[in-house]
C-alpha cells in the first residue's frame, strides 16, 4: 500500500518530486515561443519525465516510485474526473446536430481503423494500438492518459500514444492553415469550406485541444464563427471520452469472460467508475452552480494533476524497452492522421451539405 506508515515517507516524497517537475513543465509551456507552438503542459511535462527516465533515473531513490506510480495511476483517474469541468451540454448543443455527427463519425471510425492497422496491419500488440488509436481519435495526449488505466498497460506503451500525437498533432496544427488559404477558403464546388464548415473540421480532426485553439488563430482574419465551431466540436468529441472508455471497458470484460469462460473460470465485466464521474461533473457543471472564476481555478489545478500524471508516465519510459517495435507506430499513426485530414473533410463536407 502506497500510504501504509512503511510507505508513507517515500510515496509522499515521490509525489512531491513529480510536482516539481510538472511545475517547471508549467513554466516552459508559459514561455512565448512555447506557447506558439501550441504546446500544452502536459506535452512538455512528458517530455521531461522521459529525459528523467533515461538519464538520472538511476539516482532516485526507490523508496520515491510508489509516489510516481500513483502519480501516474491515482492522480490521473481524479484530473480526468475533474476535466468535466471544462465542458458543458450546453456548448455542445451550440454547434448543432452538424458538429455532433462529424465528431461521433471520426471519434468511431479513427478508433476502430487505428486500433486494426495497428494490430493486423502493423502488428503492434493490441493495447498498444487502441492507446495510439485513442490519442488521435479523441482528444490527444489526455485520452491516452484516460484510456491506460482502462487497458493496464504498461506505461512505456501510454509513452509511445502520446509521442504519436504530439508528432502528427504538431503536423496538423501548421498543415490545416496552409489548406484553409491556399485551397479551401477560395476553391468552387465541393472543395470550398465556409469559416463554419472549416471550424467544425478542425474540432472534428486534430488531436489535441491546445493544437485546435491554435490553428484559427493562426489564420490572418479568421472570423470568431470558425474559432468557436472549432473549440466546441472539440469539446464534444472530448466529452465523447466517457462513453467511448464505458464501451471499450465492457468489451475487454466481455473478451476476458468467454477467454475466462473457455478455461472454466469467470470474469467482471470492467467499467472505469471514472469515466461514469467525468459524465456527472460535467452535467454539474452545466448547471452553472459554481461561479465562473471558481471553475477556472479548479481547470487550472485540473491542467496541474494532468500535468503530473504525463511527467509520471514519463518517468516510467525508459527507450530499451521500445526495442522490437520498430516504425509500426509511425505507420499507424500515419495511417490515421490521412484519415482523418483526408476523410474528415470528406465526412465534414457531407454532413453540412
Amino acid at each position: 500500500m502506497p500510504f501504509s506508515p512503511q510507505n508513507r515517507k517515500g510515496t509522499l516524497s515521490g509525489i512531491l518530486f513529480v510536482a516539481i517537475f510538472s511545475a517547471a513543465a508549467t513554466f516552459i509551456a508559459d514561455l512565448n515561443a512555447i506557447k506558439s507552438l501550441g504546446l500544452s503542459p502536459l506535452v512538455i511535462g512528458i517530455v521531461l519525465g522521459i529525459f528523467y527516465a533515461n538519464t538520472l533515473h538511476n539516482n532516485t531513490p526507490k523508496a520515491w516510485q510508489s509516489g510516481i506510480t500513483f502519480s501516474a495511476k491515482k492522480i490521473l483517474r481524479f484530473a480526468i474526473v475533474f476535466y468535466g469541468f471544462r465542458i458543458t451540454f450546453q456548448e455542445i448543443a451550440e454547434v448543432g446536430m452538424e458538429g455532433f455527427l462529424v465528431s461521433l463519425i471520426m471519434l468511431t471510425s479513427t478508433l476502430i481503423l487505428g486500433s486494426w492497422a495497428g494490430y493486423k496491419l502493423f502488428g503492434m500488440e493490441k493495447d498498444t494500438s487502441i492507446l495510439t488509436a485513442s490519442g488521435a481519435a479523441v482528444c490527444g495526449a489526455a485520452a491516452v492518459l484516460a484510456t491506460e488505466p482502462v487497458l493496464k498497460s504498461e506505461e512505456y506503451k501510454a509513452a509511445i500514444a502520446v509521442s504519436m500525437v504530439v508528432l502528427f498533432g504538431t503536423v496538423s496544427m501548421f498543415l490545416y492553415p496552409v489548406l484553409y488559404t491556399t485551397l479551401f477558403e477560395n476553391a468552387t464546388g465541393f472543395l470550398h469550406m465556409t469559416a463554419r464548415e472549416f471550424g467544425i473540421y478542425v474540432g472534428g480532426t486534430i488531436h489535441e485541444v491546445a493544437q485546435v485553439v491554435a490553428v484559427p488563430a493562426s489564420i490572418p482574419n479568421a472570423s470568431k464563427e470558425m474559432a468557436d465551431a472549432a473549440v466546441i466540436v472539440k469539446m464534444t468529441r472530448v466529452i465523447m471520452i466517457a462513453p467511448m472508455l464505458i464501451v471499450l471497458g465492457l468489451y475487454l470484460g466481455y473478451v476476458a469472460k468467454k477467454e475466462g469462460g473457455a478455461a472454466g473460470g469467470k470474469m467482471k465485466l470492467v467499467i472505469p467508475w471514472f469515466a461514469v464521474y467525468f459524465i456527472l461533473v460535467a452535467g454539474f457543471n452545466s448547471l452553472h452552480l459554481v461561479p465562473q472564476n471558481i471553475v477556472d481555478i479548479i481547470n487550472e489545478i485540473d491542467t496541474f494533476l494532468l500535468t503530473m500524471a504525463m511527467t509520471a508516465l514519463g518517468m516510467g519510459t525508459i527507450f530499451a524497452k521500445f526495442k522490437g517495435l520498430g516504425l509500426a507506430p509511425i505507420y499507424t499513426a500515419a495511417a490515421m492522421f490521412v484519415w482523418l485530414v483526408v476523410g474528415g473533410f470528406v465526412v465534414t463536407k457531407l454532413v453540412c451539405a
